[in-house]
């Protein structure tokens, strides 16, 4: 049987109809960098204190009912308490004078009865300001970070299954529709109830998509085109999104006009329903010969190329078709191989991602000004991806992932030695590692796609995406253990990564590989593999992986 790239060869790699497919699957991805941090903004705590109603109150006592206490060595006004209203009515009305007269430390507190009065030298307003989610509602700002990632986790699960049902381009432009509209219906949210269930929905399509998009394109695109796609392409297009978040926040400081500017745009990326096209791979998996021989005789003419009589051979989807029927997750664990590889990939993926948004979550408080956090955070991400790209081109990817990680993890036990009177000598060492866990973070995605065959290629990505998604999930709370050890947070994701880099060793190689197009070719690669055993790995022959046995 003929090689799926040999029978599209004459298409060439980067003819127009590559360039266009290209340069839109990069574009549908750019909304998912703009959202996922926007709740940076979104569910950021302005300065608050006690709000104080308009009663006859002296000078002296309106700028005194509010309790001093002193945190993190620096005096601030109290957040969730005052002086009881009635007694300092009282007081106030009988011409006592705060401090001179009274001990305000004798005086009786309570809490925040008539609401908050928030800053409004950064926000206008957030989700914090509009349901009041703080003192004993704080709980609430880390939960919703995470019912958003708890979404993601959902939506990357069964996107990926549904995808390799019902076909990569039906749940690309599905899930950018569910992360359009409900994006859109979070404005008219009224409730924090309500804006959590349309978060957690919105959820299933932020990241899904991002996936769909990225396995069409791995499919779709050949060579070193592939490569590119698969790394510098889709994680530039991510990081233009997450750059261009707080320069579009820095403009419109108030939640919704963020969230309206999200939304709105995505309805341009309907219109290329009938540009972008669907995977011939996944059709000729389904036996579906006729319609994969379609696109590539489309692709011909925007290539300015001929198409031979016969592109595909007539058993080649049948073939295909059979050795995918059955297939089914589960697959995933039943040879004790595959086994190995996809839990060892979850760890590494659940390490990285884990990294990935702490650091990012993080930086973005490191600056007095979260829009400067935010975009350095951002700009970091561009060597990153481009480094990623050039390890996918000459390096092996086992290499280039434990490298990542133990790179990751060195500035991470580094950074509890920086004196803290050198705040950004801390900022530069933790954007290293920061890098590294990026750079690892992108290499991910093309690693997993290339290890699994066609039949199982999105749902494999989809699995991997959700162990990931437990990170994020986790990633709020995992910032606030440094409320009891300041570094802990540090050394956790420090040790995770050199435990992960131990792990990565015994992962199979794909570099300079074809991509797997049955479950046999992927089981052969698994079992002619033995750096576990024998400390180096036997070549495997091309014509051994091509070979439909």
């Amino acid at each position: 049987m003929a090689d799926y790239i040999d029978s599209i060869a004459f298409l060439g790699q980067w003819g127009r109809f590559q360039q266009v497919v290209f340069f839109l699957l990069c574009a549908t991805i750019v909304p998912n960098g703009f959202g996922a941090f926007t709740l940076v903004f979104l569910a950021d705590t302005p300065s608050h204190h006690c709000a104080v109603p308009d009663v006859n109150l002296t000078e002296d006592w309106h700028k005194s009912i509010i309790p001093i206490k002193v945190v993190n060595g620096e005096q601030e006004l109290s957040r969730c308490s005052r002086y009881r209203l009635d007694v300092v009515r009282n007081l106030s009305a009988q011409g006592l004078v705060p401090s001179r007269d009274i001990n305000l430390t004798d005086l009786e507190q309570e809490g925040c009865l008539d609401g908050w009065s928030y800053s409004k030298d950064i926000y206008q307003s957030t989700i914090v300001t509009e349901f009041d989610l703080v003192c004993s509602d704080r709980w609430k700002e880390p939960f919703t970070t995470t019912v958003f990632f708890v979404g993601v986790l959902f939506g990357c699960f069964f996107s990926g299954l549904l995808a390799d049902r019902f076909g990569r381009k039906p749940i690309l432009f599905a899930t950018i529709a569910v992360q359009m509209a409900f994006t859109f219906a979070q404005v008219f949210s009224v409730s924090w109830t309500m804006f959590t269930i349309l978060l957690f929905i919105n959820g299933l399509g932020q990241m899904s998509n991002f996936v769909s998009a990225l396995v069409l394109g791995t499919e779709l695109f050949i060579g070193n085109v592939r490569v590119i796609y698969a790394s510098l392409g889709t994680s530039l297009a991510f990081a233009i999104g997450y750059m261009m978040l707080p320069l579009t926040a820095y403009f419109l400081r108030d939640w919704k006009s963020l969230l309206l500017v999200l939304s709105v745009p995505c309805l341009v990326f309907f219109p290329l329903w009938w540009l972008v096209p669907e995977s011939p791979r996944w059709l000729l998996s389904q036996g579906r010969v006729g319609e994969a021989e379609a696109i590539v005789r489309k692709a011909a003419k925007w290539n300015k190329v001929q198409a031979p009589m016969d592109i595909f051979q007539a058993d080649m989807g049948n073939e295909r078709k059979t050795n995918s029927k059955g297939v089914s997750v589960l697959d995933l664990l039943r040879k004790s191989d595959i086994r190995t590889t996809t839990c060892i990939l979850c760890f590494v993926s659940f390490t990285m991602t884990v990294g990935y948004y702490g650091l990012s979550f993080n930086t973005a408080r490191l600056h007095t000004d979260p829009y400067i956090s935010c975009f350095i955070s951002a700009t970091v991400e561009i060597p990153a991806y481009i480094s990623s790209w050039l390890a996918l081109q000459y390096l092996p990817r086992r290499v280039s992932v434990i490298g990542t990680l133990l790179l990751g993890a060195v500035p991470l036990f580094v950074i509890q030695a920086v004196p803290q009177n050198l705040p950004n000598l801390c900022i530069a060492v933790e954007m290293f590692a920061k890098y590294a866990i990026t750079t690892g973070f992108s290499l991910m995605f093309a690693y997993t796609a290339e290890l699994y065959p066609t039949p199982l290629r999105n749902t494999a990505t989809g699995i991997m995406s959700t162990a990931a998604r437990f990170g994020c999930c986790i990633t709020p709370f995992f910032l606030n253990m440094s409320v009891y050890v300041k570094y802990l947070p540090y050394i956790t994701l420090g040790t995770l990564a050199v435990a992960s880099a131990f792990a990565a060793y015994f992962l199979p190689e794909s570099f300079g590989r074809p991509l797997p197009e049955t479950m046999q070719q992927m089981h052969k690669r698994e079992r002619i593999k033995c750096a576990c055993i024998t400390g180096k790995e036997t070549p495997i022959p091309v014509s051994l992986l091509d070979s439909p046995l």
